[in-house]
C-alpha cells in the first residue's frame, strides 16, 4: 500500500533553518537596495489585493523595488536606533514600519511617487470581516437577477426565497448587511453575487527618506511620534 503522503515526517530543524536563511537573505537584499536607491519611502495598505499590487509592483520594476513582509526583520536590516542605522537617518524610516505596512525603494522623482500612489485605487469585493460601508437591503419581490438554479445557493446563505413559476422570489425583505458591521461569510458571499464591491485596495505614503531629506506625510504624525516610536 502507498504511504500517505500526509504521514511524511518533516524535520523541524531544516523548517527552522529555512526560515532562519531567509530573513537573512531580506535582510542583505533590503541592506543591498538602500545602497542603490535614491530615495526609500514607508507606505500603508488596506484591502490589500495580491493580484493588483503585483501588477503595480510590475509597472515600477524598471526604477524601483518593493519590500513587504516582516516589519522586524526590515527594520533589522534598516536599523532600529541611530546607533545601528545603516546610512544616516534610516532609524526613522524603520520605526515607521508598524502593521500594514512595506517599503518602496525608488530612483523615480518624488513628485512622480507621490502622483502614483495618490491616484492609485482598485474596488473589489469585500471579503468576510470587512466593515460594510453601506446598508444593503433587498425587498420582497422577484429576484430577476437569479436564475432558477441559484435558489438553493441563496437559501444556503439564510435569504428567504422560493421558486414561483421558475422566478426567485424574495418572501420578505431581507437586510444583506448593515453600514459600519463587519461582514459575515454569508453577506460577503451575497454581495460578490450581487456584484456589489465595497472593498477599495488604497495605498498611503507615510515617509519618504533620502541622505538629505526626510519627511513624514502623515497629518497626524510628527517627528517626536517617530522618536517615541
Amino acid at each position: 500500500m502507498p504511504k500517505s503522503k500526509r504521514n511524511k515526517l518533516v524535520s523541524l530543524s531544516k523548517t527552522k533553518k529555512k526560515g532562519r536563511e531567509h530573513k537573512e537573505s531580506v535582510v542583505n537584499a533590503l541592506r543591498e537596495a538602500a545602497e542603490n536607491y535614491n530615495s526609500i519611502y514607508v507606505f500603508s495598505f488596506e484591502n490589500m489585493r495580491n493580484l493588483k499590487f503585483k501588477e503595480f509592483r510590475e509597472q515600477l520594476k524598471p526604477t524601483s523595488r518593493f519590500f513587504l513582509g516582516s516589519n522586524k526583520v526590515m527594520q533589522v536590516a534598516l536599523g532600529r536606533s541611530a546607533s545601528d542605522e545603516i546610512r544616516p537617518g534610516l532609524y526613522k524610516v524603520s520605526k515607521l514600519l508598524r502593521g500594514d505596512t512595506g517599503l518602496l525603494l525608488t530612483n523615480m522623482a518624488r513628485e512622480e511617487v507621490e502622483s502614483l500612489f495618490n491616484k492609485f485605487e482598485e474596488t473589489d469585493f469585500a471579503r468576510t470581516g470587512s466593515i460594510a460601508n453601506e446598508k444593503v437591503e433587498l425587498l420582497e419581490g422577484p429576484l430577476d437577477q437569479f436564475t432558477h438554479e441559484m435558489e438553493p445557493l441563496l437559501r444556503k446563505q439564510g435569504m428567504p426565497v422560493r421558486l414561483n413559476k421558475g422566478v426567485v422570489e424574495l418572501v420578505s425583505d431581507f437586510v444583506v448587511c448593515e453600514e459600519g458591521k463587519p461582514l459575515s461569510p454569508e453577506s460577503a458571499r451575497i454581495l460578490r453575487l450581487l456584484g456589489i464591491k465595497m472593498a477599495t485596495f488604497r495605498l498611503h505614503l507615510i515617509c519618504r527618506w533620502n541622505p538629505e531629506d526626510f519627511e513624514l506625510y502623515k497629518e497626524a504624525l510628527d517627528e517626536s511620534d517617530v522618536e517615541s516610536a
